[in-house]
């Protein structure tokens, strides 16, 4: 009976690693057009503590986002790489990648000059690859419960309607802040 239990185990822990690989290349989809730009972000904030995340145009929200964190959410600004934490500080959405693991992403340009100083000076890699983005391909039956808890490597996570929205209406060279 334990034999069994074990191979089915094993068998279904296959058939999901097995679907992540083939839904990690298959991919988004194609990306949303960029909306117009009188109706497109020109900031971007984020409140670590409530996992919201702001768009915002001359001072007026244009929506607000529940969002996940880093696994170690709460634990202060990334130090450096693999410590599961999101920075902190002021960044600019700098490029996108429409073909990434997750429904697409848009790059937070961590770490910054400081980031990289205070990282040598620990003797650390800053890290970086920080992105906001959708939930991994094929996995986005999870939205209504992945703002749950924190699962990403540092990143901020929406889910993939919430990332097509964003994706039309942030441009590159957005200023992005994440306070704690």
């Amino acid at each position: 009976m334990l034999k069994k239990i074990l191979f089915i185990t094993l068998l279904l822990v296959a058939a999901l690693f097995a679907y992540t690989k083939v839904m990690a290349r298959i991919g988004s989809g194609e990306p949303p057009q960029m909306r117009a730009a009188d109706q497109r972000a020109d900031r971007i904030t984020v409140e670590k503590a409530k996992r919201q995340m702001t768009l915002l145009r001359d001072g007026k929200v244009l929506n607000t986002y529940r969002i996940s964190l880093g696994r170690d959410g709460d634990g202060g600004h990334k130090r450096r790489e693999g410590d599961q934490r999101t920075p902190e500080g002021t960044y600019v959405i700098d490029w996108r990648n429409p073909r990434s693991l997750a429904h697409l992403s848009l790059h937070i340009s961590y770490p910054d000059a400081k980031d990289k100083q205070a990282a040598d000076a620990a003797g650390y890699a800053p890290g970086g690859n920080i992105m906001i983005h959708g939930l991994a391909n094929g996995w986005g039956w999870l939205a209504p419960v992945h703002h749950l808890w924190d699962w990403t490597d540092g990143c901020i996570a929406v889910t993939d309607a919430q990332m097509r929205e964003i994706w039309a209406t942030v441009p590159d060279g957005t200023p992005i802040t994440i306070r704690p």
